[in-house]
């Protein structure tokens, strides 16, 4: 994910510089696009969302193994003048993890009474996310505009298992089902012949716990967590 990151800013970076600042003043497509006061889009993306875990006791850590989701959904943009901006980004969010627990977290339990499964806990996360952002831009200069955005997002995880009656016990890693987050980043509008297209990189912070225990409050899995909220990186590439 990080060499993802490091090569998409390159890229910007090279685009930018090559064909805006080492050139002269060119003509700059679609000019009346900032105007609008409402204006639509869509946009795509991948995510790699980990876990911040705080803990009750000094015992180990359980470790978050993250891998690359998807996410995809509508933009909304309202434009109060030429640098602010306010958008709803409804959409969803696909996202797995997987939680790996260090084995002094079951000293007590029969070694025969355990198996490779019960270390194990793999985390499907499927969030409708809605997120109200405001976005602060630069000038304009002749095809590109830089920005950075900020605000906050509520989400519904529908793949929780919050109300199962089934806990670790069972085999089943229950989370919250409403969760609500902070969400910061940047990116750069790049005006098209045609359209608008704009990559993003946004860091995205749980704000609520987002763990369900256990029945047993000395349960292995969740006994020892105190708290534990997603936090992660979203690429997205918008169209408008």
């Amino acid at each position: 994910m990080k060499k993802l990151i490091a090569l998409i800013l390159f890229i910007t970076a090279t685009s930018v510089c090559s064909a805006q600042l080492f050139t002269r003043e060119k003509v700059q497509n679609n000019q009346s696009m900032d105007k609008q006061s409402l204006s639509w889009g869509y946009y795509f993306g991948a995510n790699n969302l980990d876990f911040k875990i705080d803990y009750n006791d000094n015992i180990g850590d359980v470790e978050t193994v993250r891998s690359i989701g998807f996410n995809v959904g509508l933009v909304a943009d309202v434009r109060v003048n030429d640098y602010i901006n306010f958008r709803l980004e409804p959409g969803l969010v696909i996202a797995s993890r997987n939680l790996q627990y260090p084995e002094n977290y079951f000293e007590g339990i029969p070694e025969e009474d355990l198996s490779p499964s019960d270390f194990l806990r793999e985390i499907k996360s499927t969030y409708v996310y809605i997120p109200l952002l405001m976005r602060l831009s630069t000038k304009r200069v002749n095809n590109f505009k830089p920005y950075i955005t900020f605000g906050v997002a509520t989400s519904l995880n529908l793949s929780s298992n919050e109300k199962n009656p089934e806990d670790n016990t069972g085999g089943r890693f229950r989370t919250a089902r409403s969760v609500q987050f902070f969400e910061v980043g940047f990116g750069i509008d790049f005006y098209l012949y045609w359209f608008k297209f704009t990559p993003s990189i946004r860091g995205v912070f749980a704000l609520n716990d987002e763990l369900v225990r256990d029945v047993d409050p000395n349960s292995p899995w969740t006994g020892n967590i105190n708290s534990m909220q997603t936090r992660g990186v979203f690429i997205n590439f918008t169209f408008r």
